[in-house]
């Protein structure tokens, strides 16, 4: 069990890495997460919706994602309210305070249920908390942290990030709020994201050691930003400096932005400058803009008329400046978004940004699959990278059925063309594809599209899909970490 003293703490990589490494030794390893809250979800094989760092962490041990890894994702709606993904299915919404209420007890047996699944097919399972596990008014409600812990008897590493200050109070603390029976499981402390002359720290970790009895197994380096972060607050962290940039994309901070993982591709090239902009800011002159997924569509899509986004992306357009919309993006530029039940909040239809000709419906029904479909080649060669049809793989993800209002003005962009169209001036983009800049060809076809317009030099389109490069990054952020962590002892005695 890997348990935090705050959010942040450096959890999902720590998990991650040790799925890795246990790989590395042989083991069949699973990771999981009983109850995870956030906007970056993966859709498995079958079908099923769970978090996506819970994907990635199966992907570091070298297994197929499945939902038994995350049981439970609350996808937060504003309002002090969350959609309720439950084994991988919608089973509704709840309020806060109603959640343990109505929740709690099948929460709960969705976690036990999944657990016993997993020690079926696998030697390891490394189990994740969330926030902190001392949040003394949620402990009775805390379906993550230690109760999981104590379910399975499971060996525990706190970890604490020291980049924050004040780091010896927190694990100190942390302990101290332990039932006697929860802090009996830590056996190791990690500091994660030290920086600076590991010497000076040596007091430090040897009165920790005295003080609580337990030993610091690990003191981490500070590593840039390299894996997938949970929620969307990362994307006040998640800056690369750029020497080589060339491009730059304006990705549009809604609120309550979901999935914003689609970028990390574009994050990894180094010609491209990705800047997210808050409705507040101006948008400049980037070279393209992408509206990226949305939790709560008509909100975000309200949130952009008020603060004047809305306008400038109109404006941009207008002038041929290149917009791409995906999901949530996609149902913003069409012309109305209609909300009959209130499914998303209060019930009522708006009108949409019109830079595509579409009508979507949100619905009660959630779509949730893997495709691998063909994208239509065009004559200018803008959506594949050659002239004939490409193969593209991604997921879907959405509330919401979308009709096309004047098929003539527009083309589908796939065979199957309920998952997105393209202007005839083939420089407004909509699709429900979630994944689609992970393909690699097409990713650097479209960069090479931008690159034409500013007088660039096209980049090779001969690459890899982004899953190789994430396999290389886990593999990477391992070895960077396995050099100061001794699992050792702590395994030994499990």
């Amino acid at each position: 069990m890997v348990v935090g003293t705050t959010s942040h703490a450096g959890k999902s990589l720590l998990t991650a890495v040790i799925c890795r490494l246990l790989k590395r030794q042989g083991k069949r390893v699973s990771p999981f997460k009983g109850q995870n809250m956030a906007l970056n979800a993966y859709v498995t094989a079958a079908g099923d919706e769970m978090g996506h760092a819970q994907a990635v962490q199966a992907w570091a041990a070298g297994v197929e994602p499945q939902v038994e890894m995350n049981p439970i994702l609350l996808k937060p709606q504003g309002d002090m309210t969350s959609q309720v993904v439950l084994q991988g299915q919608v089973v509704g919404r709840v309020q806060a305070n109603d959640y343990y209420r109505d929740y709690f007890d099948r929460g709960w047996q969705a976690i036990t249920e999944a657990l016993e699944h997993l020690k079926q097919d696998f030697d390891w399972i490394v189990c994740e908390g969330a926030g902190s596990p001392a949040e003394i008014n949620l402990k009775h409600r805390d379906l993550t942290n230690m109760r999981v812990a104590k379910h399975l008897q499971a060996p525990t590493l706190l970890v604490a990030d020291i980049d924050r200050g004040g780091v010896f109070a927190h694990i100190v603390g942390t302990l101290e709020l332990l039932e006697p029976e929860e802090r009996a499981l830590v056996r190791g402390i990690v500091i994660n994201k030290f920086r600076g002359q590991r010497s000076l720290l040596d007091s430090g970790v040897t009165w920790l050691e005295e003080r609580t009895g337990i030993p610091v197994v690990g003191v981490l380096p500070w590593l840039p930003q390299t894996l997938p972060a949970e929620d969307s607050l990362s994307l006040f962290e998640r800056r690369m400096t750029k020497p080589d940039a060339e491009i730059t994309i304006a990705v549009i901070r809604l609120p309550r932005v979901a999935n914003f993982t689609d970028f990390d591709p574009l994050e990894s090239e180094p010609s491209v400058n990705l800047r997210f902009v808050d409705p507040s800011q101006p948008l400049g002159k980037p070279d393209a803009v992408i509206l990226p997924g949305s939790k709560t569509t008509i909100q975000d899509l309200q949130t952009l008329q008020s603060s004047g986004m809305a306008a400038q992306i109109q404006a941009y357009s207008a002038a041929g400046g290149m917009v791409i919309g995906i999901c949530g993006g996609l149902q913003m530029l069409g012309q109305i978004l209609n909300d009959t039940t209130g499914q998303e909040g209060q019930a009522g239809e708006v009108s949409g940004l019109g830079l595509l000709p579409l009508r979507t419906e949100i619905t009660n029904a959630k779509v949730t699959q893997q495709r691998q479909v063909l994208m239509r080649a065009l004559p200018d060669q803008f959506i594949a990278p050659s002239a004939e049809q490409q193969e593209i793989h991604g997921y879907e993800i959405h509330q919401g059925q979308t009709q096309i209002l004047n098929p003539e003005t527009v083309q589908p962009w796939f065979e199957d063309p309920t998952l997105g169209v393209v202007s005839l001036q083939h420089l407004t983009l909509g699709t429900y594809l979630h994944g689609l800049f992970d393909n690699g060809a097409w990713r650097r076809s479209w960069l090479n599209q931008i690159r034409c317009k500013s007088g660039l030099p096209p980049l090779p389109t001969d690459i890899r899909d982004y899953e190789d490069q994430r396999n290389l990054m886990l593999d990477q952020v391992t070895d960077a970490i396995d050099e100061y962590l001794d699992l050792t002892p702590f395994l030994a005695q499990s």
